[in-house]
C-alpha cells in the first residue's frame, strides 16, 4: 500500500471505529447524545398476604421473565422468617418460600427495578405442533367447519390467527363461534379458547402473562396475551380485540398455564401488584444497563473514575477539539501564532478566568514582560539564563497581580497563577525575536493571531456538549483524530493568500 493511500485507510479506520463505538452506546445501551436527558424506570412490587393453615406453608411466586422488553436492574424479597431459594431457567423465573410453622398471617414481598431494554428480545422457544384437541360433538364439527372457514379466508399463520381472534372479537358471531363462546367469560378463559382453535389447525401457541407499566398503579391488572409460532417467530396477539404486537410498556411477566403465585399449607388472602414510575438520568439509567449487560464498550468512559481524576480528563481529553481549530486556522484560514500549540495552553487557562478577563491578563503579563525582555537584551545575555530570567519574572509578574487583585478584592487576578508561565515566556521571548527581525507590525500582528486563535479555541472547549461527549464518549477523540490525518495532506491556497494574490485576479493592463 502507498503512503498516499495509507493516510486515507487510517483516517478512515479511526473516523469509523469512534464513529461505531458511539453509535453501539447510543442504540444498543442507549447512552443520549444529550446531557441532561431523563428516561423512566418503574419499580414493581408484588404483595401477598396468606393465612395459615395447618403444617408447613409454602409459597411460590413466578419472577419477571427475560425476554421481555425490559431489565431486571436490582430486586429484592422481604420476607422475615421465612426461608428463601430461587429457580432460574433460560426463560423461567421461580421464587419459593418455605417455613416449618406459621401462626400468624404474614405477608411477603418481592420488589423489583426494571428499566427499559433498548433491544428486543424474541422469546427464542422453539415448540412442538399440539395435537388437535379430542372434543364431544357438536363442538368437534363446530371446529372443522370453523378451521375450514378461517384456513380459506386467510393466507399464512398470521392472517389466520387474526381471523379466529376476529370472529371470536365479533359483536354477531356464528353460530360455531356462539358454540365456543359460551363457556368463556374472562379474558384468560377466551385465550384459551384461541388456543384450542388454533390448535385444531396445528398451530402453536402460548399463553403470555404481563402487566402494562405505567405511572403510578397501586394494583395492577395481569393481562393475557396470545403467543402465535408461526415457523420462525412467536407473533403476539389479544385475544380480546385481535390487536397485533406487544402493546406500549407492556412487561412480560411469565409464560405458560402456571398461576403466578401458588400456597401450600396456608392461604392466599390477597395478591396485590402495584407499579411506581420513577424518572431518572438517562446516563445513570445506560450505565446500569451496560453494567448488567457487562458490556465492554460501556465501561469506556470516565464515568467510573474517582471525581478529581475525571477533572482532569475533562481538560484533557478536549485539547484535541483545540488542536483541530489550530490546524483549520493555521492550515486552511492562515493565521500565524506564536508556537504550534501554545494557543490551546493559553485557552485552557481561559476556562479559568474567562475569555475577556483572561485576554486582558494576558495582553498585561506579555506586555511587561517584553519591556523586561527588551532590558535583557541590552545586558546581551546568553539564551539560557535570558530564558530563566524572562521565566522568573513572569512568576513575579503573576504573583504581584495575585497580590494586587487580593488587595483590591478582584477574583480574576487570583486564577492568573494558573496561566502556563513557561508558554507565556516562551511567547514573550519568540515575540521579542519577531519584533527584531520582522518589525513590530509582524510581532504584534503573530500575537493578535495567538490571542484570536486561543479565543476561539477557548469557545470550542466551552461547548457544554462537547464536554459531555468526552465524558460518556471518550472514543469521540477517535474522530477527531481521524479528521487530523484527513485534513494533514491539505496543501493548497490559505484563505489569508487570496489577498496576496488578488492582483494576479485583475486583467493585465494593455501596455
Amino acid at each position: 500500500m502507498t503512503r498516499s493511500r495509507q493516510w486515507i485507510v487510517l483516517s478512515l479506520t479511526l473516523l469509523m471505529l469512534g464513529g461505531l463505538l458511539m453509535a453501539y452506546k447510543v442504540v444498543r445501551l442507549g447512552f443520549p447524545l444529550l446531557p441532561d436527558e431523563r428516561s423512566e424506570q418503574w419499580v414493581v412490587q408484588t404483595r401477598l398476604e396468606i393465612e395459615p393453615l395447618e403444617g408447613p406453608v409454602r409459597a411460590s411466586l413466578l419472577l419477571p421473565a427475560r425476554s421481555s422488553g425490559f431489565i431486571v436492574s436490582a430486586e429484592n424479597f422481604i420476607s422475615r422468617g421465612f426461608g428463601l431459594t430461587l429457580d432460574e431457567e433460560l426463560f423461567r423465573r421461580e421464587a419459593h418460600w418455605a417455613i416449618r410453622r406459621l401462626y400468624d398471617p404474614k405477608t411477603l414481598y418481592y420488589r423489583a427495578t426494571v428499566i427499559p431494554d433498548t433491544r428486543e428480545r424474541r422469546i427464542d422457544h422453539a415448540p412442538d405442533f399440539p395435537a388437535p384437541p379430542v372434543l364431544e360433538e357438536p363442538w368437534a364439527g363446530a371446529l372443522n367447519d370453523l378451521v375450514a372457514e378461517v384456513r380459506a379466508e386467510s393466507a399464512d399463520i398470521e392472517s389466520f390467527a387474526a381471523e379466529v381472534l376476529d370472529r371470536l372479537g365479533s359483536a354477531s358471531p356464528d353460530e360455531n363461534v356462539r358454540l365456543f363462546l359460551a363457556d368463556a367469560d374472562t379474558p384468560l378463559e377466551r385465550a384459551r379458547l384461541a388456543q384450542t382453535l388454533l390448535a385444531g389447525a396445528r398451530i402453536p401457541t402460548m399463553l403470555v402473562h404481563g402487566i402494562t407499566l405505567q405511572r403510578d398503579v397501586q394494583r395492577a391488572v395481569l393481562k393475557t396475551l396470545l403467543a402465535v409460532y408461526n415457523g420462525d417467530d412467536w407473533l403476539l396477539f389479544d385475544p380480546q380485540d385481535g390487536h397485533r404486537g406487544r402493546p406500549a410498556n407492556f412487561m412480560i411477566w411469565y409464560r405458560g398455564e402456571e398461576e403466578l403465585a401458588t400456597i401450600t399449607g396456608a392461604h392466599l388472602a390477597d395478591l396485590q401488584i402495584s407499579v411506581k414510575r420513577r424518572v431518572v438520568s438517562s446516563v445513570d439509567l445506560a450505565t446500569q444497563r451496560a453494567e448488567l449487560k457487562d458490556s465492554l464498550a460501556g465501561r469506556i468512559t470516565l464515568l467510573g473514575l474517582p471525581v478529581q481524576t475525571q477533572s482532569v480528563y475533562e481538560v484533557l481529553l478536549l485539547v484535541p477539539f483545540g488542536i483541530l481549530a489550530i490546524v483549520i486556522l493555521r492550515n486552511f484560514i492562515g493565521l500565524s501564532s506564536f508556537g504550534t500549540f501554545a494557543p490551546v495552553l493559553i485557552a485552557l487557562a481561559f476556562r479559568e478566568t474567562e475569555l475577556l478577563k483572561g485576554i486582558l491578563l494576558f495582553v498585561l503579563i506579555v506586555s511587561l514582560g517584553l519591556v523586561f525582555r527588551f532590558y535583557m537584551e541590552r545586558l546581551r545575555l546568553l539564551l539560557v539564563p535570558r530564558l530563566a530570567a524572562v521565566v522568573t519574572i513572569v512568576v513575579l509578574l503573576m504573583t504581584a497581580i495575585s497580590i494586587i487583585s487580593d488587595q483590591i478584592g478582584a477574583e480574576t487576578g487570583l486564577s492568573v497563577s494558573l496561566f502556563p508561565m513557561v508558554i507565556i515566556s516562551m511567547v514573550i521571548e519568540r515575540m521579542s525575536i519577531v519584533w527584531e527581525e520582522r518589525g513590530a507590525g509582524d510581532a504584534i500582528r503573530e500575537g493578535i493571531g495567538s490571542l484570536a486563535i486561543a479565543a476561539l479555541a477557548y469557545l470550542i472547549m466551552s461547548i457544554d456538549v462537547l464536554s459531555y461527549w468526552i465524558t460518556v464518549f471518550p472514543e469521540v477523540d477517535l474522530i477527531v483524530l481521524g479528521l487530523i490525518v484527513a485534513l494533514g495532506r491539505y496543501t493548497g491556497f490559505r484563505l489569508s493568500e487570496l489577498a496576496r494574490f488578488r492582483r494576479l485576479a485583475k486583467p493585465a493592463e494593455p501596455q
